[in-house]
């Protein structure tokens, strides 16, 4: 896996898909066989999986903008923190659009073979999303 940010597999895979909306470099990101650990339940595996939560989150946030602000990679096994940020003007898990905007922390962890993630691992703050949209009370910290 190439160690420049910019030709990574994960750098690619939100520049070009989450913020571009290009669904097609999915299926050469992804092994057809790749096994999704999140918390969004409901999803399919492999790249249909990931086309699907893409799609769902660009419609909830047509402005939907994902950086990656650090990722490493060692052998085969990748780790990256990113954050996404968009406007709330569509449904997302069941809420009607509230117009707000959300800016929320993640992670993603993963495993890559033959060039294509094959299995990863992504927790991204959905109460701090829920919270931003006002779905739910902020913490009482």
């Amino acid at each position: 896996m190439p160690t420049d940010r910019t030709e990574s597999i994960i750098h690619r895979l939100f520049v070009e898909a989450f913020n571009q909306g290009n669904l097609a470099v999915v299926d050469e990101l992804l092994s057809p066989d790749h096994l999704a650990h999140n918390a969004l339940g409901g999803a399919p595996h492999g790249p249909a999986g990931l086309k699907w939560l893409i799609a769902m989150f660009r419609t909830a946030f047509p402005d939907l903008h994902c950086t990656v602000d650090d990722e490493i990679s060692v052998a085969d096994q990748f780790a990256a923190h990113w954050t996404m940020r968009g406007t709330h003007k569509g449904f997302f898990m069941g809420n009607a659009p509230t117009g707000r905007w959300v800016d929320v922390q993640a992670m993603i962890f993963g495993r890559i073979a033959n060039g294509q993630i094959v299995e990863d691992w992504t927790l991204i703050d959905q109460i701090g999303i829920l919270q931003q949209l006002g779905i739910v009370p902020p913490s009482r910290n």
